[in-house]
């Protein structure tokens, strides 16, 4: 077989032009910092990094529901801490105002004034907002979870609650959540029902009636305050298992957050070693092809030398 002198020329630069290929891919590979620039690169090299970012995206969205779920679950918990440390000090003006021979008019009047002051500050910790949603509103149209009426003639103020699950509402308590795994959905919020009580018979309610018969200047009406007392423990009792249930589903939260942490620890760890190039090896692999092609260019040079018959054809 007679090999000419184009088939040779062609050879030799289709070899060369492989070369420069692979120098170039190297090239590109050590500038971009990734082994996969296309698909054609590594096609099954390729499905696997587009799983491993969609895993990462998805545990990063859960890494933001989980941020957002703990900041809504210690604003609600800060504020049932507070309303507890005032409740207490209802009380403590409740049991006051049961000593009747000690308590004057005067000190009567002031006792009902300060309960009617914290009855006004127990609701406003209740209207508490996160993310300009009422904590305790659950459902809500409006932008408080409780109203307060002006006072009436006997000085008495009406709290109402404007969200959903009552118990004379038409509908039930909405929970909100959030996804912070593939399988697991945790509750953020706890409602003005579930934490205070019934409307009607709720924590507001109780406080406005302490107030009401501490004032009575009849001691059977004042008598009342005994029963009003034990409504009251009722509600602490009610106010502090919802702080426990908050405490709870933080200590989800916290455990979720440091499962996350690793999870997407563990997703970039494997991303990295599917895409990411091994910098040592791919600039000792640049070298050897740089060398390869400097050897066939010379070699390419003597083999095939141009005479003028050679250019004249």
């Amino acid at each position: 077989m007679r090999i000419t002198h184009k088939a040779l020329v062609q050879t030799s630069l289709q070899g060369l032009s492989r070369n420069m290929d692979a120098i170039a891919k190297l090239q590109q590979q050590l500038t971009s910092g990734r082994t996969i620039s296309k698909p054609s690169d590594d096609p099954t090299g390729t499905n696997a990094a587009i799983i491993a970012r969609q895993e990462l995206a998805t545990a990063t969205q859960h890494a933001r529901n989980i941020s957002d779920g703990m900041g809504f679950l210690d604003g609600t918990d800060s504020a049932l801490q507070n309303m507890i440390a005032q409740v207490q000090r209802v009380r403590d003006l409740t049991v006051q105002g049961l000593n009747d021979g000690a308590g004057s008019e005067s000190s009567r009047t002031a006792v009902a004034t300060e309960v009617a002051g914290l009855q006004e500050s127990l609701v406003g910790l209740a209207n508490t907002k996160m993310q300009n949603r009422p904590i305790f509103g659950g459902i809500t149209a409006g932008d408080a979870a409780y109203a307060l009426s002006i006072p009436d003639a006997d000085g008495v103020r009406q709290v109402t609650f404007q969200g959903h699950g009552a118990a004379d509402t038409p509908v039930p308590v909405v929970q909100i959540s959030r996804q912070v795994s593939e399988a697991d959905v945790i509750r953020i919020d706890i409602s003005g029902p579930e934490a205070f009580g019934q409307p009607g018979s709720d924590l507001f309610t109780i406080v406005g009636s302490i107030a009401q018969h501490v004032r009575a200047a009849d001691p059977a009406e004042r008598a009342l305050l005994q029963q009003d007392l034990a409504d009251l423990d009722a509600a602490i009792s009610g106010m502090l298992k919802a702080t426990a249930d908050v405490g709870t589903r933080t200590s989800r939260l916290e455990t979720a957050k440091q499962v996350n942490a690793d999870l997407q620890l563990s997703l970039t760890s494997r991303s990295a070693d599917i895409e990411d190039v091994d910098l040592p090896k791919t600039i000792m692999n640049l070298r050897m092809q740089q060398t390869g092609y400097e050897a066939a260019l010379s070699a390419t040079a003597k083999a095939i030398q141009p005479s003028l018959v050679n250019f004249l054809r």
